[in-house]
């Protein structure tokens, strides 16, 4: 068999990567520069979809021929997005409407190659425990949240505040490994780049 190419992820998310290294598919990292503004009464799982489908477009065309991989992740509450915090005042704003309460977490991802395109979306239900003021106040100082949609990263610190989840962990990560061999699966690329020798 032919070894493939690397997959292109159109991503800087060190997350998106390590789960990418996990399962030992080798990647070339070509970040996608889009508008990421929501459109008017956007929902939440129409956006990230939107999101990943332009992403892979964009880096698609830059690369003829070659297998690219988009995503996009966000955090809504009662139907309505979350985005990154813009200073740490809004990220203490976004812990404590999170606590003590369920939230979503909505990832998209699309696989392109030319003309050929898979896309789909997960959602997975997060559950914040209550936290005082004073902890809320100690992890935004810890400077995680910051460049986080819902003002927390699972997989770090913020793992200690969440009470429980359902549905893939991964997504909350901001790459559903298990929907994206679906993906693969159906580009008829996954033995490929899994299993290659």
């Amino acid at each position: 068999m032919k070894t493939p190419q690397p997959l292109i992820l159109a991503s800087s998310s060190p997350r998106r990567r390590e789960l990418l290294e996990r399962l030992h598919i080798q990647i070339e990292i070509h970040p996608a520069d889009v508008d990421e503004t929501p459109l008017k009464n956007e929902d939440a799982k129409a956006m990230v979809l939107r999101l990943a489908k332009d992403k892979a477009a964009v880096i698609a065309r830059q690369f003829p021929g070659r297998w690219v991989l988009a995503s996009d992740t966000t955090v809504a509450q009662d139907g309505k997005p979350i985005g990154k915090p813009t200073s740490e005042a809004d990220a203490r704003r976004t812990l404590k409407r999170l606590q003590g309460k369920k939230h979503q977490v909505y990832t998209a991802i699309c696989l392109q190659n030319g003309k050929k395109k898979y896309a789909l979306a997960d959602t997975t239900d997060v559950v914040f425990r209550k936290m005082t003021d004073k902890e809320i106040a100690w992890y935004v100082k810890t400077g995680e949240p910051m460049d986080k949609a819902g003002s927390y990263a699972i997989q770090g610190i913020g793992g200690l505040f969440v009470k429980g989840i359902r549905g893939s962990y991964s997504n909350v990560m901001g790459l559903p490994t298990e929907r994206l061999v679906e993906l693969l699966k159906k580009a008829g690329i996954l033995e490929a780049l899994l299993y290659r020798k």
